[in-house]
């Protein structure tokens, strides 16, 4: 064998050196850095994992259709036309301020039992209910008539959330669910009496 070759063939048989062999068996940083932030994220709290990760996945879910209704009712607030139009641009407007408050309340509570909430549009559009209405054009009444049907199904969606907070004893967000569902319930009892003609019932 020539000179090459034995070069070659004692670099091929040599020992990997210690530092070569460490960064073979450590784990990538990735996956230890995910590790150590899952770890951090933690918050410390009574309630049991399980309680956490139920109470979480319930109000992620609203969190994910406050977002979704505040957009709609955004979109309404800037499209609506007709003869109220000044009343219910307002009206929208300040419908959507509303949601959107309530948006840092929900993902807080997430975090301080140690769950963790949304971080993406991506998110939104896995666990959101409230369904988008990209027409070029919806009358007045079509809007109130929508966002009516979808505040009723968030108050109703909050209550189910509710149920889940109370099995978990968890009372400080079954309390901060009773502020919402009020304000949902105000925004409903809005869109209804400002959605009706004036010589019908409208239920």
């Amino acid at each position: 064998m020539d000179d090459a070759g034995e070069v070659v063939g004692m670099e091929s048989s040599a020992p990997a050196s210690p530092a070569r062999a460490a960064a073979r068996g450590a784990s990538s940083p990735a996956k230890t850095s995910g590790r150590l932030g899952a770890a951090m994220l933690q918050t410390p709290t009574d309630l049991e994992p399980e309680a956490v990760e139920k109470v979480a996945s319930a109000i992620n879910g609203l969190l994910a259709d406050a977002f979704s209704l505040y957009m709609k009712t955004k979109n309404f607030h800037w499209h609506v036309s007709g003869p109220h139009f000044r009343d219910y641009h307002l009206m929208l407007d300040e419908h959507a301020d509303q949601i959107f408050a309530s948006t840092d309340p929900l993902a807080e509570r997430v975090r301080k039992i140690g769950g963790k909430t949304l971080r993406s549009i991506g998110e939104i559009m896995k666990l959101r209910r409230i369904q988008d209405n990209d027409a070029d054009f919806v009358s007045a009444a079509d809007m109130l008539g929508e966002l009516l049907a979808d505040n009723k199904a968030m108050a109703a969606a909050m209550r189910d959330a509710h149920d889940v907070c109370d099995d978990a004893e968890d009372v400080a967000t079954a309390s901060l669910l009773e502020d919402l569902i009020d304000q949902t319930e105000r925004r409903t009892w809005f869109l209804f009496e400002a959605s009706r003609a004036a010589d019908q019932s409208g239920h």
